[in-house]
């Protein structure tokens, strides 16, 4: 393979990954997917199912509303929680919406109320 074969084919797959990124809000950082700042609000009717939510989504962000939680998620932690979820859901009953926030739109947000947002964690236990 020559070297301009290679530059080409570098080129390309440097192409394809950030074209996947921009379509999937995902990075890489040094080879580990970058997290991204989640909003994940539920709207319930049952008692028992909206308990085995909010359980389950203490595990993964910090509540900040009674059916509001921020979190910090990599791609595969979001997907593990969506996959953790649906089987807690009637779909036909219960609304849950995930609002992904770019870094530079997360400082943007304005709160009113006692409430002050905590500083990324450098890890999280799951």
């Amino acid at each position: 393979m020559t070297a301009k074969r290679r530059r080409e084919k570098r080129s390309r797959s440097l192409l394809l990954r950030l074209l996947r990124e921009e379509a999937t809000g995902e990075e890489k950082t040094a080879g580990r997917a970058k997290r991204q700042f989640v909003v994940v609000s539920y709207d319930i009717p049952d008692d028992r199912r909206r308990t085995k939510v909010c359980n389950l989504l203490k595990d993964y962000g910090q509540r900040v509303q009674y059916s509001v939680f921020e979190c910090e998620l990599r791609p595969e932690d979001l997907r593990r929680l969506k996959e953790r979820l649906k089987p807690l859901l009637d779909l036909e009953e219960d609304d849950v919406r995930f609002y992904r926030l770019c870094q530079e739109c997360r400082p943007k947000a304005v709160v009113w109320g006692p409430y002050k947002r905590q500083p990324p964690a450098d890890y999280m236990v799951v």
